[in-house]
C-alpha cells in the first residue's frame, strides 16, 4: 500500500469552483475568518504548490498546519473536493523535503511503534502510581471527572492512564457460537492504553452475540497520528502491519470513529479496497446486523419482575470521522431504544470538538475554543451524560465539560449500551 501523492490529486483539486460552501462547516474559518483557514483557500495553495506557483513559504506551512482534517468541508462541497486528503498530502510532501517538526516526528514515531506506544503508556502509568502528580495533579475524585490535569498543556485534562491496557486484560482469541462467524476486532490506541474498558466492554456485548472474535496482537496504529503529522513512511508501514494482522478475516469491526476512517478511508485511497471494505464501525454493526432487537429482548427476559431503573437523560456527540461518510443515524438508534434512557439530540451534535489528533497539541487555545461552541448545545440539552463513539472525543468533550463547569460527563456508547445490556458482571 502506497500513500497518493499531492499530484494524484490534480484533478480534484481542479474541482474547488471557489464557491465558499465549505465556510460554514469549517471550524479553524469560523474561528479565524481567514481564507487560509478554509478549504477553498488551502486548496487554491495547494495547487499552487503542486504546479510549482510557490514554493513551501511560512504562510503556506501555517495554514496547512492549521486544518483539523475533520472533513466538514466535504459534507458541504458540491463536488466533493477531498480536503483533508489533500491537506495529507501537502503535509506529506513538506515533511519528505524539510523534515518532521519534533513534536510531530515525536507523535508519529511514538504511534507507529507498538513497542514504544506500550512502552510508553506503561511507564506513564507506573510513575503516576509510585509518584503522585510527576505526569499529573489529581482532580478530586468527588468532582466525577476522575480525570487529572497535565502540567505542560496549559490546563487540559487528560485520563489517567491504566496500568493494564486492553491487549492486557483480553485474550487473542475467543471462541464463538456453533454456526456464528468469527471477527476482527480493531481497537485502536484510545481503546488500548486511554479506555481498556470500553474495548472490554464492545467485546462483551459481541461474545454476548455469540461471535467468535480475533483481537490480533500484531495490528498497530490505524495511522489517523501519522497522516495528520505528514509522515507518509510510518503510515504505510502500519496499513502493511494492520493489513497482515486481519488477513484471515472478513469483517473487521472497530469502536473507534478515527480508526474506522484510517483503516477504512485512508487505506483504501492506499490502493487497498478490498482491506477497507471489510471494516465496519461497531454501531452501524450493531445496527446492520439487526442485534439490538436481539441484546434488547435478552435485557427484557432478565429483567422481567424487577423494578425499573430510573431513566437517565443523554444526548450525542457526532464525530467528524463518522459524520463525514453519513453516519449518523445508528448512535441515536441505539440510544433511543434503550431502556432506561431519555435520548435528547442537541443542538450543535455535528460542530466539531476541536481535537483534531496533534492539532490540539500545537493549537490548544484554537482547539479550546472551538470545543467551546459545544457548550450551549450541551447546557440547553439537560443531560447528565453526553455520548459520542471516538476516545479523542470523549478527551475533548471531557475537557470542554469541565472547562465550562458543566454537570454533566462524557461516555463511549459502548459504556451506555453494556450498562444497560449486559448483566453487572460483564
Amino acid at each position: 500500500m502506497k500513500n497518493p501523492s499531492l499530484a494524484d490529486y490534480c484533478d480534484p483539486m481542479r474541482r474547488c469552483v471557489k464557491c465558499g460552501a465549505c465556510q460554514a462547516k469549517c471550524p479553524t474559518y469560523r474561528l479565524t475568518r481567514r481564507e487560509g483557514a478554509v478549504a477553498r483557500g488551502k486548496i487554491a495553495l495547494t495547487a499552487a504548490l503542486a504546479d510549482g506557483e510557490i514554493g513551501m513559504e511560512n504562510g503556506l506551512l501555517r495554514d496547512l498546519d492549521f486544518c483539523l482534517l475533520c472533513g466538514g468541508c466535504v459534507t458541504a462541497c458540491p463536488n466533493a473536493v477531498p480536503t483533508p486528503e489533500i491537506v495529507a498530502a501537502a503535509r506529506r510532501e513538506i515533511s519528505a523535503q524539510r523534515g518532521l517538526p519534533p513534536l510531530t516526528r515525536g507523535i508519529a514515531q511514538l504511534t507507529a511503534s507498538p513497542k514504544l506506544l506500550k512502552v510508553a503508556a506503561k511507564m506513564a502509568a507506573v510513575s503516576e502510581t509510585l509518584v503522585p502528580g510527576m505526569v499529573a495533579e489529581r482532580i478530586p475524585e468527588e468532582s466525577g471527572l476522575r480525570l487529572r490535569l497535565p502540567k505542560a498543556m496549559a490546563g487540559r485534562l487528560l485520563p489517567r492512564i491504566p496500568r493494564r491496557n486492553l491487549f492486557d486484560r483480553l485474550p487473542e482469541k475467543i471462541a464463538g457460537q456453533p454456526g456464528k462467524p468469527t471477527i476482527g476486532f480493531f481497537v485502536g490506541c484510545g481503546l488500548t492504553y486511554l479506555f481498556p474498558q470500553v474495548g472490554e466492554m464492545a467485546v462483551a456485548l459481541l461474545e454476548r452475540l455469540g461471535y467468535g472474535i480475533i483481537i490480533p496482537r500484531s495490528q498497530g496504529c490505524c495511522g489517523i497520528p501519522a497522516t495528520s503529522c505528514g509522515d507518509g513512511a510510518a503510515v504505510e508501514r502500519l496499513a502493511a502491519r494492520n493489513s497482515s494482522a486481519f488477513d484471515r478475516v472478513d469483517t473487521i469491526v472497530t469502536a473507534c470513529a478515527s480508526c474506522y476512517s484510517g483503516i477504512g478511508e485512508h487505506y483504501r485511497a492506499m490502493g487497498a479496497a478490498d482491506f477497507a471494505a471489510k471494516v465496519v464501525e461497531f454501531t452501524d454493526f450493531i445496527a446492520r446486523e439487526g442485534l439490538l432487537d436481539k441484546l434488547l429482548a435478552e435485557k427484557k427476559d432478565s429483567a422481567t419482575g424487577s423494578t425499573p431503573a430510573p431513566r437517565r437523560r443523554v444526548t450525542w456527540h457526532d464525530p467528524c470521522h463518522l459524520k463525514r461518510h453519513g453516519s449518523t443515524a445508528a448512535p441515536r438508534q441505539i440510544l433511543a431504544a434503550l431502556p432506561g434512557i431519555e435520548f435528547i439530540d442537541m443542538a450543535g451534535a455535528g460542530l466539531c470538538c476541536g481535537l483534531g489528533g496533534s492539532f490540539s497539541l500545537k493549537h490548544y487555545a484554537a482547539s479550546k475554543a472551538i470545543g467551546a461552541a459545544k457548550v450551549p448545545g450541551l447546557q440547553a440539552s439537560g443531560a447528565e451524560v453526553v455520548v459520542t463513539a471516538c476516545p479523542g472525543c470523549l478527551v475533548q468533550l471531557q475537557d470542554i465539560i469541565s472547562q465550562a463547569e458543566l454537570n454533566m460527563r462524557a461516555s463511549h456508547l459502548v459504556e451506555i449500551m453494556a450498562s444497560h445490556l449486559l448483566p453487572p458482571c460483564c
